[in-house]
């Protein structure tokens, strides 16, 4: 078999390359094509990681509702991945601020404490800045990027930057039927993929983080939207989910005081 017949199964985008990214000879390189960019994207320097910035092909300028990626200008996407749990904004996350912001997020007492316990026993010691643990199991967020693990899709980098390929990379390969997202399904074709050898650690952390993200996300349909995930990696939907909870504690709160007079009406009427 020839070059040009392995550039028919490279057809990426219709766009001829000097290189391929799918052989047959190797079928799983066809099954899963990384992302290149086509005639059309908004997406440029695909293969540079940004500093404070998690961009996509639909959103080449990061999070721009309210003004979110301008605010965050001063941290890394990796700080910004965090910045909804850091109150007081003193690069310290405290147990009780963990907690505190999966309450916010509308999550119950028991799953909150399950997931306290998680996150900052797993993260804290990585980021203290010594090598004797924190016994308060604190989150040294300007340390953050040492937590980094293997076996995930590598989307930020050793520095906590975002890496735009790998992002992308996630939904060219893994989202099967191009339904703008990811079921269950292709989350675990893509824990399998991504497992490298002998990183036990590695692939606990990156299971407990696709399952995190997806209680986080709960998408109605199953399918965990390819924003929705870019949100969760810089944190910008962790502080749109909590206003909305908030809003609709607000106005379940307004619905139950307007209705009760009502109620209390046709119980005096029944009297």
């Amino acid at each position: 078999m020839n070059q040009n017949s392995n550039r028919i199964v490279n057809g990426d985008l219709g766009l001829r390359k000097p290189y391929l990214t799918a052989i047959r000879q190797q079928p799983i390189t066809v099954e899963h094509k990384p992302y290149v960019p086509g005639i059309g994207d908004h997406l440029i320097d695909v293969g540079t990681a940004r500093a404070t910035l998690a961009v996509s092909n639909e959103s080449p300028n990061g999070t721009t509702e309210d003004g979110y990626a301008a605010q965050h200008q001063h941290q890394t996407v990796i700080q910004q991945h965090v910045a909804y749990w850091d109150r007081d904004h003193d690069n310290i996350i405290w147990p009780q601020d963990t907690y505190i912001g999966c309450r916010d997020y509308g999550w119950g007492i028991f799953l909150s404490l399950i997931a306290t316990i998680f996150i900052n026993f797993g993260l804290s010691y990585p980021t203290v800045p010594g090598i004797i643990p924190d016994p308060l199991f604190r989150i040294y967020v300007d340390r953050l990027y040492k937590a980094k693990h293997g076996s995930d899709s590598m989307t930020y980098d050793n520095q906590g930057r975002f890496r735009p390929q790998q992002f992308e990379d996630i939904f060219a390969k893994y989202d099967q039927g191009h339904k703008g997202g990811l079921d269950v399904g292709d989350v675990w074709i893509f824990w399998k993929e991504q497992r490298m050898v002998f990183d036990f650690f590695g692939w606990t952390a990156c299971a407990l983080e696709w399952i995190a993200t997806y209680l986080l996300l709960w998408p109605s349909d199953g399918i965990m939207k390819k924003e929705d995930v870019r949100g969760i990696y810089d944190g910008s939907i962790f502080f749109k989910r909590a206003e909305e909870t908030k809003r609709n504690r607000a106005e379940a709160v307004n619905q139950k005081h307007q209705t009760s007079p009502g109620l209390v009406a046709k119980a005096k009427k029944l009297l």
